[in-house]
């Protein structure tokens, strides 16, 4: 038993001298390339604007940020264009999201109910609970 010990205890020693171990081939992190200085282009012969001129820039930031997001108007599918005539998209107004808080604009009368729950306070405790009439 003790020749298999002193024999494998032998076998892991040598196996730690070897060459491959340590000096093994590696990059040479000090051999490091220099990046190409800067360049200053060429002159294009590019005239300032003159005071009063047009910008040559015919639309402005808003419309530029737009078209660059989005890419402009898509056209719409067939499926896409059933859906919005079957749901009568023509009669909606352009700027209803803007007179949604509107005094003038019509609502549908919901209850107490919905007063009651949107009045809740929030929290898990006996004061947020409510009952709904039977």
């Amino acid at each position: 038993m003790r020749i298999v010990i002193l024999a494998s205890a032998a076998l892991l020693l040598a196996g730690c001298g070897s060459s491959g171990g340590l000096n093994r081939e590696r990059p040479d992190e000090f051999a490091v390339a220099r990046n190409a200085p800067l360049v200053v282009p060429p002159d294009f012969a590019l005239r300032p604007p003159q005071p009063g001129q047009a910008s040559p820039v015919a639309t402005d930031s808003r419309t530029q940020a737009i078209q660059t997001l989005f890419g402009g108007p898509a056209p719409r599918s067939a499926s896409e264009n059933t859906v919005l005539s079957e749901a009568e998209s023509d009669r909606a107004a352009p700027g209803a999201r803007s007179v949604a808080g509107d005094p003038g604009t019509t609502v549908v009368d919901k209850g107490n109910v919905t007063q009651t729950i949107l009045a809740v306070p929030e929290g898990n405790g006996q004061e947020a609970s409510v009952s709904t009439p039977q």
